[in-house]
């Protein structure tokens, strides 16, 4: 390798480590060779470093990154993975594939963010394949940062199918930085005994686009599920939730709540779906859309801060 490309990289892991840390991460576990964990810079695999029970594949393609990530079987892996995706530039197209597999009676966390932080004219697109065997545990919390100017369009995709007795558990935050546009679909399938929770907190500002879409289908008896969204949209930002819970077998449980702020000329939708066939599923929702408590901002006011700064301490604090 030479010199140039050699410092050519090195430039992009330190800018990934800059991004990395301005998206919320502790850049220092990307270098720690005990921890699992995998760097992607547009379609380059900066890092790929897997421990005992992960077998980790990344393959660079055109535009991106697939990567195929297996928790054998029995392993309980005690630490969080963590993923880094991310473009540096003002443009550009980053497209990831992404296949997960927990094998039966594992468990692991998987710890990501996604970071562009200089984005004037991104496209991000995942399409990602989850599978949790019988009695396994997945944990996925997915952390973004876009920057200051919402040119960002971030399109994620997913498909998880959830085996007998396995715990699927995502939680998705995009809350510093501009949104952009946001277009987000996630599609559960839950078997018997097994649970999902979904967490989605947004903060949208400006002329940002927010989509949201969640399904979970119910199959197996006594699965659980709840989607939880948190959304809060600003000036002339516009947002859409669709939360979508079918059940479909005997005492099947599942509960959608979203919850939205706005303020200024932002508008937005809540359309909680729920679907039942079988006389002994209950599935149950809640929406409510409203602007910021007015007695909160006058007594942050009270205390010195500008109205626009204590509506954001709100906000902030109630997606935290």
């Amino acid at each position: 390798m030479t010199q140039i490309t050699l410092n050519t990289l090195s430039s992009e892991i330190k800018d990934m480590d800059a991004a990395y840390s301005a998206s919320g991460g502790d850049a220092a576990v990307l270098h720690n060779h005990e921890l699992a964990s995998l760097v992607i810079s547009g379609n380059k695999v900066l890092n790929a470093n897997g421990i005992e029970g992960i077998v980790l594949e990344p393959q660079e393609t055109e535009h991106g990154v697939d990567v195929k990530l297996t928790i054998k079987k029995g392993y309980k892996i005690s630490l969080p993975v963590h993923l880094c995706f991310g473009l540096i530039p003002e443009d550009g197209l980053q497209e990831i594939n992404m296949n997960f597999v927990a094998e039966e009676d594992s468990a692991v966390e998987l710890v990501a963010h996604c970071t562009f932080p200089n984005a004037v004219k991104i496209i991000h697109r995942m399409e990602a394949q989850m599978h949790v065997g019988k009695n396994a545990s997945l944990k996925y919390t997915e952390t973004h940062f876009h920057g200051p100017h919402g040119g960002a369009q971030v399109i994620p995709k997913a498909h998880v199918k959830i085996e007998e007795g396995g715990s699927y558990f995502n939680n998705f935050s995009l809350i510093s930085g501009r949104v952009g546009a946001l277009e987000f679909d996630y599609d559960v399938d839950a078997e018997k005994d097994s649970v999902c929770e979904m967490i989605t907190k947004v903060y949208g500002k400006k002329d940002d686009k927010i989509k949201i879409m969640e399904k979970v289908s119910l199959n197996g008896e006594n699965a659980r599920s709840v989607i939880k969204s948190r959304l809060a949209i600003t000036e002339d930002a516009e947002s859409e939730f669709k939360g979508i819970t079918e059940g479909h077998a005997p005492r099947s449980r599942g509960h959608v709540d979203c919850l939205e702020v706005l303020q200024g000329n932002a508008k937005a939708e809540a359309i909680p779906i729920i679907r039942v066939d079988n006389p002994l599923a209950k599935v149950t929702h809640e929406a409510a859309i409203g602007c910021v408590d007015k007695k909160e901002v006058e007594t942050l006011m009270a205390r010195g801060l500008e109205e626009d700064d204590a509506i954001d301490t709100i906000v902030k604090g109630m997606l935290a």
